[in-house]
């Protein structure tokens, strides 16, 4: 039980300890990103950024309504030839192909 006391105790002094030495790395980190994110030299390129973004911004929008105009005209011109008024009738096909695979094959081994 004594064990146990002292090792809870242990803990609550790392973790208060740990904590103030924590919290002023991480005072120390902030106060050094916020220097680095308002240095002016940053701040112009994050403006230059800005300003290709916006500019670029109707092209991007423009390929992308076109490359999705294009997949709908590609996904509804596949589904085209299924709903067309003209019937097919692929089981006679494959059946009249696969008789004439079969008449080939057995006039091949008369042979």
């Amino acid at each position: 039980m004594r064990g146990k006391i002292l090792f809870v105790v242990g803990l609550g002094v790392g973790y208060v300890l740990g904590t103030r030495a924590g919290r002023e790395k991480y005072e120390q980190i902030k106060a050094t990103a916020s220097r680095f994110w308002n240095d002016p030299r940053v701040q112009k390129r994050v403006d230059d950024a800005q300003d290709f973004v916006k500019d670029k911004a109707p092209d991007v929008a423009e390929f992308i309504a076109d490359g999705a105009k294009k997949v709908v005209s590609q996904v509804s011109g596949s589904k085209a030839p299924a709903k067309s008024t003209t019937t097919r009738k692929p089981a006679a096909k494959s059946t009249s192909s696969s008789a004439a695979k079969s008449t080939a094959a057995k006039s091949s081994s008369a042979k």
